[in-house]
């Protein structure tokens, strides 16, 4: 059974940085790309980042390219997302995901 647990969110000001976290567990880590997905309540899910399974390759939404960074540790079976300069609008519930399956998300608040 894949099991995916995000952490790392919390509130933090305008310019501010959060290190989004996902563990993963149930299916053979290093096989799989990675991403990060992103959800304001009321509106569509948003694609944020996407990491190869080697981890040499990554792709980034135009919303947040040059400030966030993903990235993961194969060993521990680890996700990252390195989140910079933050703003408003990337306020969301963030989610990690192998394919269509996703844990339970960890709030971001970016609130002055």
């Amino acid at each position: 059974e894949v099991l995916l647990v995000e952490s790392g969110g919390g509130l933090v000001q305008p310019g501010g940085s959060l290190r989004l976290s996902c563990a993963a567990s149930g299916f053979t880590f290093s096989r799989y790309s990675m991403s990060w997905v992103r959800q304001v309540p009321g509106k569509d899910l948003e694609w944020v980042s996407n990491i190869n399974g080697g981890g040499d390759s990554t792709t980034y939404a135009d919303s947040v390219k040059g400030r966030f960074t993903i990235s993961r540790d194969n060993a521990k079976n680890m996700l990252y997302l390195q989140m910079n300069s933050l703003k408003h609008e990337d306020t969301a519930v963030y989610y990690c995901r192998k394919g269509s399956d996703g844990g339970q998300g960890t709030q971001v608040t970016v609130s002055s």
